[in-house]
Protein backbone atom coordinates (compact mmCIF):
# COMPACT_ATOMS: atom_id res chain seq x y z
CA UNK A 1 0.00 0.00 0.00
CA UNK A 2 1.67 3.08 -0.85
CA UNK A 3 0.75 6.20 1.22
CA UNK A 4 -2.38 8.13 0.11
CA UNK A 5 -2.76 11.82 -0.98
CA UNK A 6 -4.22 14.18 0.86
CA UNK A 7 -6.41 17.03 -0.28
CA UNK A 8 -7.76 19.75 2.09
CA UNK A 9 -11.20 21.20 1.51
CA UNK A 10 -9.99 24.96 2.67
CA UNK A 11 -13.55 25.90 4.80
CA UNK A 12 -12.55 27.50 8.16
CA UNK A 13 -13.96 25.83 11.22
CA UNK A 14 -15.31 23.13 8.40
CA UNK A 15 -12.15 22.38 6.98
CA UNK A 16 -11.79 18.35 6.23
CA UNK A 17 -9.30 15.73 4.17
CA UNK A 18 -9.57 14.21 1.29
CA UNK A 19 -7.57 11.49 1.72
CA UNK A 20 -6.75 9.53 -2.20
CA UNK A 21 -5.09 5.89 -2.14
CA UNK A 22 -5.44 2.13 -1.86
CA UNK A 23 -6.19 0.35 1.06
CA UNK A 24 -7.79 2.87 2.71
CA UNK A 25 -10.80 1.00 3.54
CA UNK A 26 -8.93 -1.53 5.17
CA UNK A 27 -7.33 1.13 7.46
CA UNK A 28 -10.52 3.55 7.77
CA UNK A 29 -10.74 3.09 11.25
CA UNK A 30 -7.30 4.37 12.38
CA UNK A 31 -8.46 7.46 10.07
CA UNK A 32 -11.66 7.68 11.32
CA UNK A 33 -11.39 7.30 14.84
CA UNK A 34 -9.44 10.91 15.28
CA UNK A 35 -12.38 12.75 13.63
CA UNK A 36 -15.10 11.09 16.17
CA UNK A 37 -16.93 13.16 18.90
CA UNK A 38 -17.28 9.68 20.33
CA UNK A 39 -15.81 6.26 19.17
CA UNK A 40 -19.45 5.16 17.89
CA UNK A 41 -20.63 5.31 14.28
CA UNK A 42 -23.29 4.35 12.18
CA UNK A 43 -22.77 2.89 8.91
CA UNK A 44 -25.47 3.40 6.07
CA UNK A 45 -24.86 1.51 2.90
CA UNK A 46 -26.58 -0.73 0.49
CA UNK A 47 -26.89 -4.08 -0.17
CA UNK A 48 -24.78 -4.45 -3.17
CA UNK A 49 -21.85 -2.41 -1.61
CA UNK A 50 -21.92 -4.46 1.80
CA UNK A 51 -21.40 -7.13 -0.08
CA UNK A 52 -18.15 -6.48 -1.19
CA UNK A 53 -16.93 -4.01 1.17
CA UNK A 54 -18.65 -4.16 4.78
CA UNK A 55 -17.12 -6.94 6.44
CA UNK A 56 -13.63 -5.09 5.49
CA UNK A 57 -15.33 -1.62 7.41
CA UNK A 58 -16.33 -3.48 10.22
CA UNK A 59 -13.42 -5.11 11.29
CA UNK A 60 -11.43 -2.01 10.84
CA UNK A 61 -13.64 0.07 12.81
CA UNK A 62 -14.00 -2.31 15.45
CA UNK A 63 -9.80 -2.71 15.62
CA UNK A 64 -9.74 0.75 16.53
CA UNK A 65 -12.24 0.45 19.25
CA UNK A 66 -15.12 2.23 17.15
CA UNK A 67 -18.38 1.12 18.23
CA UNK A 68 -20.97 0.43 15.58
CA UNK A 69 -23.89 -0.89 13.99
CA UNK A 70 -24.50 -0.85 9.88
CA UNK A 71 -27.98 0.13 8.24
CA UNK A 72 -28.04 -2.26 4.52
CA UNK A 73 -30.63 0.32 2.07
CA UNK A 74 -31.85 -1.01 -1.55
CA UNK A 75 -29.23 0.02 -4.14
CA UNK A 76 -29.80 2.28 -6.89
CA UNK A 77 -31.02 6.26 -7.79
CA UNK A 78 -34.85 5.36 -6.61
CA UNK A 79 -33.66 4.52 -3.17
CA UNK A 80 -32.77 8.57 -2.72
CA UNK A 81 -36.09 9.60 -1.86
CA UNK A 82 -38.37 11.11 0.74
CA UNK A 83 -39.98 7.38 1.60
CA UNK A 84 -36.43 5.87 1.78
CA UNK A 85 -35.05 9.31 3.72
CA UNK A 86 -37.59 9.01 5.63
CA UNK A 87 -36.94 4.84 7.00
CA UNK A 88 -33.35 5.43 7.17
CA UNK A 89 -33.75 8.65 10.19
CA UNK A 90 -36.39 6.64 11.98
CA UNK A 91 -33.53 3.78 12.29
CA UNK A 92 -31.51 5.69 13.34
CA UNK A 93 -33.87 7.34 15.74
CA UNK A 94 -34.48 3.44 17.18
CA UNK A 95 -30.58 3.03 17.50
CA UNK A 96 -30.64 5.90 20.56
CA UNK A 97 -27.81 8.14 18.41
CA UNK A 98 -26.73 10.98 20.13
CA UNK A 99 -25.19 14.16 18.66
CA UNK A 100 -21.74 12.95 19.22
CA UNK A 101 -22.43 10.11 16.99
CA UNK A 102 -21.21 9.78 13.63
CA UNK A 103 -22.50 8.66 10.54
CA UNK A 104 -20.37 6.88 7.66
CA UNK A 105 -21.71 6.79 4.20
CA UNK A 106 -20.09 3.55 2.74
CA UNK A 107 -21.19 3.99 -1.33
CA UNK A 108 -22.11 5.62 -4.35
CA UNK A 109 -23.25 9.00 -4.91
CA UNK A 110 -27.16 7.73 -3.95
CA UNK A 111 -25.94 6.46 -0.55
CA UNK A 112 -23.73 9.87 0.22
CA UNK A 113 -26.22 12.06 -0.75
CA UNK A 114 -28.87 10.19 1.17
CA UNK A 115 -26.74 9.91 4.68
CA UNK A 116 -24.98 13.40 4.36
CA UNK A 117 -28.81 14.88 4.33
CA UNK A 118 -30.00 12.30 6.88
CA UNK A 119 -26.80 13.59 9.22
CA UNK A 120 -27.77 17.18 8.48
CA UNK A 121 -31.48 17.05 9.68
CA UNK A 122 -31.69 14.36 12.13
CA UNK A 123 -31.48 15.59 15.98
CA UNK A 124 -30.83 19.18 14.14
CA UNK A 125 -27.24 17.65 12.65
CA UNK A 126 -24.64 15.37 13.41
CA UNK A 127 -21.31 14.36 11.52
CA UNK A 128 -20.49 12.19 8.98
CA UNK A 129 -17.64 10.71 7.09
CA UNK A 130 -18.12 10.15 3.44
CA UNK A 131 -16.12 6.57 2.09
CA UNK A 132 -17.16 6.65 -1.66
CA UNK A 133 -17.21 3.70 -3.36
CA UNK A 134 -17.28 4.81 -7.06
CA UNK A 135 -15.77 6.45 -9.57
CA UNK A 136 -18.47 9.21 -9.58
CA UNK A 137 -18.38 9.80 -5.72
CA UNK A 138 -15.23 9.40 -5.78
CA UNK A 139 -14.15 12.50 -8.11
CA UNK A 140 -17.45 14.46 -7.66
CA UNK A 141 -20.41 13.78 -5.18
CA UNK A 142 -18.64 12.80 -2.18
CA UNK A 143 -16.77 16.84 -1.91
CA UNK A 144 -18.03 19.89 -0.97
CA UNK A 145 -21.23 18.69 0.99
CA UNK A 146 -23.78 19.15 -1.26
CA UNK A 147 -26.79 16.51 -0.35
CA UNK A 148 -29.86 15.80 -1.25
CA UNK A 149 -32.52 13.68 -2.13
CA UNK A 150 -34.65 13.72 -5.76
CA UNK A 151 -38.24 14.28 -5.86
CA UNK A 152 -41.34 13.85 -8.73
CA UNK A 153 -40.01 17.26 -9.70
CA UNK A 154 -36.71 16.97 -10.51
CA UNK A 155 -32.81 15.61 -9.17
CA UNK A 156 -31.60 16.87 -6.00
CA UNK A 157 -34.05 19.40 -5.19
CA UNK A 158 -34.53 19.16 -1.80
CA UNK A 159 -31.44 19.23 0.68
CA UNK A 160 -28.53 20.71 2.19
CA UNK A 161 -25.11 21.77 2.85
CA UNK A 162 -23.71 19.87 4.91
CA UNK A 163 -20.10 19.15 4.89
CA UNK A 164 -18.63 15.64 5.64
CA UNK A 165 -15.56 15.51 8.35
CA UNK A 166 -13.48 13.29 6.36
CA UNK A 167 -13.65 11.56 2.77
CA UNK A 168 -11.43 8.17 2.11
CA UNK A 169 -11.49 7.62 -1.54
CA UNK A 170 -10.11 3.95 -1.73
CA UNK A 171 -9.35 3.72 -5.41
CA UNK A 172 -8.99 0.18 -4.99
CA UNK A 173 -12.45 -0.81 -4.33
CA UNK A 174 -13.35 0.66 -7.65
CA UNK A 175 -12.05 -2.75 -9.51
CA UNK A 176 -15.64 -4.22 -7.96
CA UNK A 177 -17.52 -2.16 -10.54
CA UNK A 178 -18.91 -2.80 -13.71
CA UNK A 179 -17.15 -1.22 -16.78
CA UNK A 180 -20.44 1.19 -16.92
CA UNK A 181 -20.12 1.98 -13.53
CA UNK A 182 -16.89 3.13 -14.33
CA UNK A 183 -17.36 5.35 -17.74
CA UNK A 184 -20.36 6.98 -16.10
CA UNK A 185 -17.51 8.04 -13.21
CA UNK A 186 -15.52 9.12 -15.53
CA UNK A 187 -17.72 11.30 -17.54
CA UNK A 188 -16.99 13.62 -13.79
CA UNK A 189 -13.63 13.34 -14.01
CA UNK A 190 -13.85 15.16 -18.36
CA UNK A 191 -15.83 18.26 -16.27
CA UNK A 192 -13.50 19.50 -14.58
CA UNK A 193 -10.74 19.42 -17.58
CA UNK A 194 -14.04 21.13 -19.46
CA UNK A 195 -14.30 23.43 -16.66
CA UNK A 196 -10.42 25.05 -16.30
CA UNK A 197 -7.62 22.82 -16.42
CA UNK A 198 -6.97 22.17 -19.66
CA UNK A 199 -3.52 20.62 -19.31
CA UNK A 200 -6.04 17.74 -17.88
CA UNK A 201 -8.51 17.42 -20.59
CA UNK A 202 -5.02 16.47 -22.57
CA UNK A 203 -3.49 14.18 -20.46
CA UNK A 204 -6.86 12.38 -19.78
CA UNK A 205 -7.00 12.08 -23.79
CA UNK A 206 -3.48 10.24 -23.69
CA UNK A 207 -4.38 8.25 -20.00
CA UNK A 208 -8.17 7.93 -19.90
CA UNK A 209 -8.15 4.42 -21.20
CA UNK A 210 -5.94 3.57 -18.65
CA UNK A 211 -7.76 5.00 -15.96
CA UNK A 212 -10.97 2.97 -16.81
CA UNK A 213 -8.90 -0.02 -17.22
CA UNK A 214 -7.74 0.21 -13.76
CA UNK A 215 -4.14 1.26 -14.10
CA UNK A 216 -3.76 2.41 -9.96
CA UNK A 217 -1.22 5.53 -11.12
CA UNK A 218 -3.54 6.49 -13.57
CA UNK A 219 -6.73 6.15 -11.20
CA UNK A 220 -4.76 7.87 -8.34
CA UNK A 221 -3.74 10.75 -10.51
CA UNK A 222 -7.48 11.35 -12.20
CA UNK A 223 -8.93 11.30 -8.95
CA UNK A 224 -6.49 13.72 -6.98
CA UNK A 225 -7.00 15.92 -9.83
CA UNK A 226 -10.21 15.85 -9.87
CA UNK A 227 -10.58 16.16 -6.08
CA UNK A 228 -8.16 19.13 -5.76
CA UNK A 229 -10.39 20.92 -8.83
CA UNK A 230 -13.30 20.69 -6.59
CA UNK A 231 -11.67 21.39 -3.84
CA UNK A 232 -10.37 24.78 -4.91
CA UNK A 233 -14.20 25.70 -6.05
CA UNK A 234 -15.92 24.67 -3.21
CA UNK A 235 -13.01 26.50 -0.83
CA UNK A 236 -13.91 29.57 -2.86
CA UNK A 237 -17.91 29.29 -3.36
CA UNK A 238 -19.07 26.68 -0.84
CA UNK A 239 -22.68 27.37 -1.23
CA UNK A 240 -22.70 28.09 -4.62
CA UNK A 241 -23.59 31.60 -5.39
CA UNK A 242 -21.36 32.09 -7.68
CA UNK A 243 -18.24 29.70 -9.12
CA UNK A 244 -19.51 26.75 -7.97
CA UNK A 245 -22.08 26.84 -10.28
CA UNK A 246 -19.88 25.72 -12.91
CA UNK A 247 -19.70 22.46 -11.05
CA UNK A 248 -22.94 21.87 -13.05
CA UNK A 249 -21.09 21.48 -16.60
CA UNK A 250 -23.73 19.11 -18.35
CA UNK A 251 -26.20 19.02 -15.54
CA UNK A 252 -28.45 21.44 -17.10
CA UNK A 253 -28.92 19.47 -19.96
CA UNK A 254 -28.38 15.85 -17.98
CA UNK A 255 -30.76 15.92 -15.74
CA UNK A 256 -33.28 16.41 -17.71
CA UNK A 257 -32.67 13.51 -19.44
CA UNK A 258 -32.29 11.74 -16.11
CA UNK A 259 -35.92 13.35 -14.98
CA UNK A 260 -37.41 11.71 -18.32
CA UNK A 261 -35.80 8.47 -18.27
CA UNK A 262 -37.00 8.45 -14.59
CA UNK A 263 -33.97 8.26 -12.65
CA UNK A 264 -33.57 4.60 -13.68
CA UNK A 265 -30.81 2.31 -15.07
CA UNK A 266 -32.09 3.25 -18.79
CA UNK A 267 -29.41 6.14 -18.56
CA UNK A 268 -26.84 6.78 -15.60
CA UNK A 269 -25.70 9.88 -13.98
CA UNK A 270 -22.65 10.16 -15.40
CA UNK A 271 -23.74 8.92 -19.01
CA UNK A 272 -26.45 11.78 -18.91
CA UNK A 273 -23.47 14.17 -18.03
CA UNK A 274 -21.35 12.96 -20.84
CA UNK A 275 -24.09 13.81 -23.27
CA UNK A 276 -25.44 17.12 -21.32
CA UNK A 277 -21.68 18.32 -21.76
CA UNK A 278 -21.49 17.81 -25.21
CA UNK A 279 -24.61 19.25 -25.77
CA UNK A 280 -23.59 22.43 -23.74
CA UNK A 281 -20.35 22.82 -25.90
CA UNK A 282 -22.74 22.34 -28.93
CA UNK A 283 -24.75 25.18 -27.47
CA UNK A 284 -21.79 27.12 -27.09
CA UNK A 285 -20.73 26.53 -30.60
CA UNK A 286 -24.19 27.58 -31.83
CA UNK A 287 -23.81 31.13 -29.78
CA UNK A 288 -20.43 32.02 -31.21
CA UNK A 289 -18.62 31.40 -28.63
CA UNK A 290 -16.75 28.33 -28.91
CA UNK A 291 -14.59 26.96 -31.52
CA UNK A 292 -16.02 23.86 -33.11
CA UNK A 293 -12.60 21.99 -33.07
CA UNK A 294 -12.99 22.34 -29.17
CA UNK A 295 -16.22 20.68 -29.28
CA UNK A 296 -15.67 17.75 -31.74
CA UNK A 297 -12.34 17.54 -29.50
CA UNK A 298 -14.69 16.68 -26.69
CA UNK A 299 -16.97 14.51 -28.40
CA UNK A 300 -14.48 12.66 -29.70
CA UNK A 301 -12.68 11.94 -26.85
CA UNK A 302 -16.00 10.55 -24.75
CA UNK A 303 -16.69 8.30 -28.00
CA UNK A 304 -13.41 7.10 -27.64
CA UNK A 305 -13.32 6.01 -24.15
CA UNK A 306 -16.89 4.60 -24.67
CA UNK A 307 -19.41 7.21 -23.52
CA UNK A 308 -22.46 7.81 -25.88
CA UNK A 309 -22.19 11.78 -27.14
CA UNK A 310 -26.03 11.81 -28.25
CA UNK A 311 -29.19 11.01 -26.89
CA UNK A 312 -30.28 9.00 -30.07
CA UNK A 313 -27.46 6.74 -28.43
CA UNK A 314 -29.86 5.86 -25.62
CA UNK A 315 -31.70 2.68 -27.21
CA UNK A 316 -35.81 2.52 -27.59
CA UNK A 317 -35.99 5.90 -26.16
CA UNK A 318 -38.07 8.86 -27.91
CA UNK A 319 -37.50 12.14 -26.52
CA UNK A 320 -39.71 15.25 -26.88
CA UNK A 321 -37.54 18.60 -26.91
CA UNK A 322 -39.94 20.47 -24.78
CA UNK A 323 -40.24 17.94 -22.29
CA UNK A 324 -37.27 17.98 -21.63
CA UNK A 325 -37.17 22.32 -21.71
CA UNK A 326 -39.74 21.61 -19.08
CA UNK A 327 -37.50 19.63 -16.81
CA UNK A 328 -34.51 22.35 -17.66
CA UNK A 329 -37.43 25.10 -16.02
CA UNK A 330 -36.98 23.41 -12.97
CA UNK A 331 -33.85 23.41 -12.59
CA UNK A 332 -31.89 24.14 -8.93
CA UNK A 333 -29.95 27.26 -11.18
CA UNK A 334 -33.43 28.64 -12.23
CA UNK A 335 -33.86 32.53 -11.47
CA UNK A 336 -36.49 35.05 -12.24
CA UNK A 337 -37.92 32.61 -14.63
CA UNK A 338 -34.61 32.18 -16.53
CA UNK A 339 -32.60 28.68 -17.04
CA UNK A 340 -28.52 29.55 -16.14
CA UNK A 341 -26.13 27.14 -19.04
CA UNK A 342 -22.75 26.39 -18.19
CA UNK A 343 -21.05 27.33 -21.56
CA UNK A 344 -17.85 27.48 -22.68
CA UNK A 345 -15.31 29.35 -24.68
CA UNK A 346 -12.96 25.95 -25.49
CA UNK A 347 -11.56 23.75 -23.18
CA UNK A 348 -10.99 24.72 -19.55
CA UNK A 349 -13.03 27.91 -20.37
CA UNK A 350 -16.35 27.21 -18.69
CA UNK A 351 -18.14 30.10 -17.71
CA UNK A 352 -22.08 30.45 -16.71
CA UNK A 353 -24.82 32.34 -18.69
CA UNK A 354 -28.29 33.25 -17.97
CA UNK A 355 -28.50 34.70 -20.67
CA UNK A 356 -29.36 32.29 -23.45
CA UNK A 357 -32.47 32.33 -25.83
CA UNK A 358 -35.03 29.40 -24.86
CA UNK A 359 -35.88 29.34 -28.52
CA UNK A 360 -31.91 28.57 -29.22
CA UNK A 361 -31.81 25.51 -26.97
CA UNK A 362 -35.26 24.60 -28.41
CA UNK A 363 -33.29 24.49 -31.55
CA UNK A 364 -30.55 22.75 -30.41
CA UNK A 365 -32.23 20.48 -29.05
CA UNK A 366 -34.75 19.56 -32.20
CA UNK A 367 -31.58 19.33 -34.04
CA UNK A 368 -29.77 16.96 -31.51
CA UNK A 369 -32.42 14.82 -30.59
CA UNK A 370 -33.23 14.60 -34.56
CA UNK A 371 -29.88 12.78 -35.23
Amino acid sequence: MTAPLRQNVSLGERSYDILIGDGLLAAAGSHIAPVLPQPRAVIVTDTTVADFHLATLERSLADAGIDHEALVLPPGEQTKDFAHLEKLIARLLELKIERSTTLIALGGGVIGDLTGFAAAIVLRGIGFVQIPTTLLAQVDSSVGGKTGINTAHGKNLVGSFHQPRLVLADTEVLSTLPRRQVLSGYAEVVKYGIIDRPEFFTWLESHGMAVIEGDPSARRHAVAESCAAKAAIVAEDEREQGRRALLNLGHTFGHALEAETGFGDELLHGEAVAIGMVMALDLSVRLSLCPVEDAARLRRHLAAVGLATGAGQVQGRVWNPRRLLDHMARDKKVSQGRTAFILARGIGQAFLSDKVDAAEVEALLTATLAA
